[in-house]
């Protein structure tokens, strides 16, 4: 064991998570792209694909009617909401496009949002007819609260959206501070929580919370979970009311649909729960610390993020002259190393170059990230 192992707490956890997957082909650093399900996970969807295919779908479906509705319950209160307030969708984008397709903001009304903002929620937003407010931030694109709170007093817009942890960039966004001030002014806050649920506290006070099955929480690709609070499920007008007998936020929740995936994210929600969101987060954190510590200056990437940011997500700039995009492709060719190439379009207001992202989950050791650096 080295020096580098001992700073990475819960041993436990990177231990039963490794037991918990199949093998994989390589070394796989890349959880804010898609993390690898569990047998559980990967069983559970299996079984119930093998249902539709024995009862017929939505007999298969009705049958697995407690299980999600369980999952709704326990993803709510990762959230800081009720069962009530949560549906499922496709993903992330799935859950933003129907939450601005139902509230039927009139063309004109003002967003805020960070300059770093997400580019395909950028876009949302902008064909949803709304206008982007920037919101001030430091130099590692994290909000300015201060200057927040001027605006929202002088000046407030229909709503703040807030990407909790960029897709370009491991910097965790003063969320709980954001929403603090958004209650105070009346102003709902859209949280983004993509590459945050899973991975840092998302409970904090956010009006609409939404996100995807295939990052932190390890479960399948195609499903995601769009959360919000009564007060904004009042301002929809979806094109289809919810059964009377069902929340009227079901009525955003698409019925042809990836239902075995769907069980698969509450069998990995479960065990996210059961590992214990607590030291999930903690360990996270660590991996990420060790990250930096490890790839700073290795053969001449700099990491972008400051130490003791509490994510898993490390972001290296290239030394002169080297190829992100080429790098990427000889590290999973030659090393089995698998990483991504972050490039400007992710985020073209605040990127003036690509990066490389490094993002494992529980089971990376301290030999992987030493691994990728050698290999860098």
């Amino acid at each position: 064991m080295t020096a580098l192992d001992l700073l990475l707490p819960h041993e436990d956890l990177g231990d039963s998570w490794r037991a918990a997957r199949p093998r994989p082909a390589g070394r796989h650093l890349d959880t804010a792209a898609c993390s690898r399900q569990s047998n559980r996970v990967l069983e559970a969807v299996a079984h119930h694909a093998r249902h539709e295919a024995e009862l017929g779908g939505y007999v298969a479906e009705a049958t697995a009617g407690d299980l999600l509705q369980q999952g709704r319950s326990v993803i709510g209160g990762l959230a800081g909401m009720a069962a009530a307030d949560v549906v499922f969708v496709e993903s992330a984008q799935a859950a933003l496009a129907a939450l601005l397709a139902a509230w039927r903001l009139p063309a004109g009304s003002r967003v805020a949002r960070v300059p770093g903002e997400y580019a395909p929620n950028a876009a949302m937003l902008r064909d949803a007819g709304l206008e982007a407010v920037p919101m001030t931030v430091d130099g590692d694109g994290r909000v300015d609260v201060e200057a927040l709170g001027r605006l929202l007093a002088a000046d407030p817009p229909r709503f703040v959206h807030l990407t909790h942890v960029a897709s370009h960039r491991g910097v965790v966004q003063p969320a709980a501070e954001v929403a603090a001030l958004c209650r105070e002014h009346g102003v709902p806050l859209v949280l983004d929580a993509a590459q945050s649920l899973g991975h840092v506290d998302v409970d904090l006070g956010a009006d609409v919370v939404y996100s995807t099955s295939r990052k932190w929480l390890a479960g399948p690709r195609g499903v995601g979970v769009l959360c919000v609070r009564p007060a904004v499920t009042a301002e929809l007008r979806p094109v289809l009311p919810a059964p009377a007998d069902l929340p009227p936020l079901r009525a955003l929740e698409s019925g042809e649909a990836h239902v075995a995936g769907r069980v698969g994210l509450v069998l990995a929600v479960g065990e996210h729960l059961a590992a214990g969101p607590d030291r999930v987060r903690t360990r996270l954190a660590a991996l990420g610390r060790v990250s930096r510590e490890v790839l700073d200056g290795a053969a001449g990437w700099r990491v972008v993020e400051p130490l003791d940011e509490p994510t898993a997500t490390t972001t290296l700039r290239p030394p002169d002259g080297v190829d992100v995009v080429t790098t990427r492709a000889r590290l999973l060719t030659e090393h089995g190393i698998v990483t991504t190439a972050a490039l400007t379009e992710r985020s073209p207001e605040e990127m003036t170059a690509p990066v490389l992202r490094v993002s494992p989950h529980l089971d990376a050791t301290a030999d992987d990230l030493a691994a990728l650096a050698a290999a860098l």
